[in-house]
């Protein structure tokens, strides 16, 4: 589902979207109506435009989250440091695109989204920390927790970052589902924080990903 204030935005997401394989749009809305529309159709990834006129994205995010079974969830934005996404990412969202993401990479993030994945970008992500240098005071306590990971759990958080689901991260280091899914728990108990897209922030914080050689979902279309 795509939600957007511009109807050209809606259209053209919409278009490119239905044009790829195994992907259906089951419906666009303007922020008023979104979250009305979202319990209606079920979707399982929700493209939400950051900034909207009459009820913006951070208020349908609010909505979403309190739903049982909850969409993945990227926020829509012009800027790559738009003041209102670490808020977002910190309240479920499960990452951001620029609204001039290339038309063949927008597929592909919709897979990573729907597969459990986070997508942002090394660029966009060190963007927005820079812009925000007060968004953690206690940065240095936080960085210090990635010395609490073991090597296996270093390896799976940087795949965390790259927007890799569960089930690509063990294809990747030739590991279970299950054991994936053990050390990601891991991950974010010792890390002290409640999402993948927070691990991955800090993951770019400690500077795992300039370490790492790869790139992210929205570089790669992973």
């Amino acid at each position: 589902m795509v939600v957007d204030d511009e109807a050209l935005v809606r259209s053209g997401f919409e278009l490119i979207l239905n044009a790829s394989d195994g992907i259906q749009v089951v419906a666009t809305a303007e922020g008023a109506q979104a979250a009305d529309v979202i319990r209606r159709e079920h979707p399982d990834v929700v493209l939400l435009d950051i900034r909207m006129p009459e009820v913006d994205g951070l208020t349908v995010l609010g909505e979403i989250q309190t739903l049982p079974e909850p969409p993945a969830v990227a926020m829509l934005t012009t800027f790559d440091t738009d003041e209102y996404i670490l808020t977002a990412l910190r309240s479920g969202a499960a990452g951001f695109l620029l609204k001039d993401t290339e038309p063949e990479q927008l597929a592909q993030l919709v897979r990573t989204l729907a597969a459990g994945g986070v997508v942002m970008s090394p660029k966009a992500s060190r963007a927005l920390l820079r812009s925000h240098p007060g968004a953690g005071a206690t940065q240095d306590a936080d960085v210090a927790r990635v010395g609490l990971l073991s090597d296996r759990e270093r390896d799976v958080l940087v795949l965390i970052a790259q927007g890799l689901s569960n089930a690509d991260i063990g294809t990747r280091i030739h590991l279970s589902a299950g054991t994936v899914k053990d050390h990601v728990s891991s991950i974010l108990t010792k890390l002290r924080v409640s999402s993948r897209v927070q691990a991955a922030l800090l993951a770019e914080r400690a500077g795992l990903l300039s370490n790492s050689g790869n790139t992210t979902a929205q570089d790669n279309g992973r």
